[in-house]
């Protein structure tokens, strides 16, 4: 089967079609969001699969948006996820590190008591974030404020972070980087009309709407290097108020030059609730024609629509997300159609080993 062959990702050789998905996990070491040595256990048990991309990862001391989340900016940040890289690459594995800013998407205590930062000063109904403090030790979700729009100072500042956190994420040992341009956080927002109302050169026309994600791309991949960079989109993603009318066609153009760019991969973050609307095949295909490296697909895929998307051609590697919480060796038990574990809903965020790395491997 497809899924199980080796790849060549460009300059990556990869040993399957498996990729874990980003994960928050909210497990770091506090305090400093630093990565940890529970964090390598964790990462290298699933080494098996042919791409890593971690959870996602803050960029700067204001682009956060949830607690114990990892960071990037600082030098004992760097040293802890050499720790995760250098397990994962002793167990044969290829890891890229997430990174991203959330924007509105956030809250003031992560923000130093001021309003998160956002394209367009517009409050995200029905958007919560996940807050620890003295108290609510356990963490409690609280809703993300009205955010303040950025001045071109504040853009211009978040495309350096980019790049400083992807040459961090090399210094770190990371094999590449993925930039999150999906799901609600900054760069999406950029892209949709509902959240980005912006009469700038950033806001307006789809053409206008993309750029911000095109001068990270470009800042990330002159540090770089392009063939180590990769996107991940989510054009029919909607929650955290991201209903946007022009995002499917937004997406494609977008896709369009950063095909030009000679990035490594787009990752497609798909819906995956049950409800979830189903990605037209006239996207795949338009996605597929416009773009001329990997396409990485995510959202709730089994073996049976693994299969199909890579024997279609629209995708070259699938991506899995919840499977690999329970099981650390998804790929052999994927391959040998084995049954598979179960996770255990409450410790996915913050805490220890239990249910984190305590689950075991097929023996």
């Amino acid at each position: 089967m497809k899924l199980f062959n080796s790849y060549q990702m460009g300059q990556h050789a990869l040993a399957n079609r498996i990729v874990m998905a980003p994960m928050t996990r909210s497990r770091t070491s506090q305090p400093g969001n630093l990565p940890n040595e529970m964090m390598a256990t964790y990462y290298a048990q699933r080494a098996s699969a042919g791409l890593i991309v971690t959870e996602a990862t803050q960029i700067s001391d204001d682009s956060q948006g949830y607690s114990f989340t990892p960071g990037i900016y600082t030098q004992a940040q760097i040293d802890g996820w050499r720790q995760v890289t250098d397990a994962v690459h002793s167990a044969g594995g290829k890891i890229f590190n997430q990174l991203w800013h959330v924007g509105r998407v956030s809250h003031p205590v992560f923000q130093g008591g001021e309003a998160p930062m956002a394209p367009s000063a517009i409050k995200p109904e029905g958007t919560q974030v996940w807050v620890v403090d003295e108290a609510h030790p356990e963490g409690q979700m609280v809703d993300c404020p009205t955010p303040r729009e950025m001045s071109q100072a504040d853009i211009d500042g978040v495309v350096k972070d980019f790049a400083m956190a992807a040459s961090n994420a090399v210094a770190a040992g990371f094999d590449g980087v993925e930039i999150h341009g999906g799901n609600g956080y900054l760069i999406d927002q950029f892209l949709r009309t509902n959240s980005n109302k912006r009469r700038d050169a950033y806001g307006g026309s789809a053409e206008k709407r993309i750029r911000f994600l095109l001068e990270v791309v470009a800042a990330v991949s002159e540090r770089i290097g392009a063939g180590r960079v990769g996107v991940r989109l989510a054009p029919f993603v909607t929650f955290k108020d991201m209903n946007c009318p022009e995002i499917v066609d937004t997406i494609l153009l977008a896709a369009k030059s950063l095909s030009k760019m000679g990035i490594a991969y787009i990752h497609l973050s798909e819906a995956d609730w049950d409800d979830a609307p189903q990605i037209p095949e006239s996207f795949r295909v338009q996605l597929r024609n416009l773009f001329d490296a990997s396409i990485i697909v995510a959202g709730r895929y089994d073996l049976a629509r693994a299969s199909e998307v890579l024997s279609k051609g629209y995708a070259d590697l699938v991506a899995f997300g919840r499977p690999f919480i329970a099981n650390p060796d998804l790929p052999h038990r994927l391959q040998h159609q084995l049954p598979l574990a179960h996770f255990d809903k409450g410790p996915l965020f913050g805490g220890g080993a239990a249910g984190y790395t305590d689950y075991p491997a097929v023996r």
